[in-house]
């Protein structure tokens, strides 16, 4: 059964993957108190005004933390996506690998820069909208 909430997707981690969502977690929620946070596509996901912008999941080796529109944030650390969408991650198999400056500062451009994915499917195009 798939968690349906980002506390239990956190919990249903191994020990040193449960930390680094816990963390990331707290970060988020802590730089983006405006944000709406929920399960989407089976991963914990933060929107601002209904525009998915940041998130984490759990993939065979590591835990990736994703920005929607992070290509566009000018930052080494964040390595962008292949295809049409903006999205760039960063992937953590220890909890020591979170720069907590990198994280404040990538959390900041997420507020400032971001593309609509939230009206893709309607437009059939991706557009900036900050």
């Amino acid at each position: 059964m798939k968690p349906k909430t980002i506390s239990a997707f956190n919990k249903s981690q191994n020990e040193e993957d449960k930390k680094i969502c816990d963390r990331l977690k707290r970060v988020i929620d802590h730089h983006l108190p405006e944000a709406e946070s929920k399960i989407w596509h089976a991963h914990p996901v933060w929107f601002l005004d209904g525009n998915p912008t940041v998130g984490y999941s759990k993939l065979k080796d590591c835990i990736r933390l994703m920005f929607w529109s992070g290509a566009d944030f000018g930052e080494v650390n964040l390595k962008p996506g292949t295809g049409k969408f903006k999205d760039a991650s960063a992937r953590y198999t220890n909890i020591d690998q979170i720069n907590a400056d990198d994280l404040e500062r990538w959390l900041g451009k997420a507020r400032m820069i971001q593309w609509d994915y939230r009206n893709i499917q309607r437009k059939g195009k991706l557009s900036r909208i900050s």
